[in-house]
């Protein structure tokens, strides 16, 4: 796991995904917990390729299996997340009552020009001081709550601008998960 381009990698990293394997060894469907338990405790809240590969090796799971279950679900991530995350609804109920709209104030209050193509479905962007990283979600299946965001993994329904503003004041004042 150790190579010059590591973005995490050390003995340190290595016990603890040893433990994590041991702890779930024999038990079926224990892939999503491993990565899940792995990334939360990644710093910047993701699964870098070494680890992926350190994790094949040792459990002998082929790569393609892993990618693939990272691949398919939102939660996982491939890439360096910011300190915090806001995560947008852009299902039916939501984009109707709004969402995209306060996704283009997102974007402007995190400085990020619009989104490539204008496409905003699917849309993960993380500011350059690895502060905020700025997701969209397919449904949260929270639609009676609609307009739905969720910071730092906390549900917000009813969302308008002054709660929008509000949270995202908040988030200069809050700590940043480790």
């Amino acid at each position: 796991m150790k190579s010059s381009t590591s973005q995490w990698s050390s003995d340190v990293d290595q016990d603890f995904i040893n433990k994590v394997l041991a702890r779930h060894a024999g038990r079926a469907g224990a892939l999503l917990a491993i990565l899940q338990e792995v990334q939360n405790n990644h710093p910047r809240k993701f699964l870098p390729r070494e680890t992926l590969e350190y994790i094949a090796a040792k459990a002998g799971i082929p790569l393609s299996r892993i990618f693939g279950v990272v691949t398919f679900y939102a939660l996982f991530n491939l890439e360096p997340q910011g300190r915090n995350t806001i995560c947008v609804c852009r299902g039916t109920a939501c984009h109707t009552r709004g969402s995209r709209d306060l996704l283009e104030k997102l974007m402007m209050s995190l400085g990020f020009h619009n989104a490539e193509d204008g496409e905003t479905d699917q849309l993960t962007l993380t500011t350059p001081d690895g502060n905020t990283t700025l997701r969209t979600v397919a449904c949260f299946g929270q639609c009676a709550l609609a307009p739905v965001i969720e910071v730092n993994h906390a549900i917000f329904g009813h969302v308008n601008e002054r709660t929008l503003q509000r949270e995202l004041q908040g988030l200069d004042k809050r700590e940043p998960r480790a």
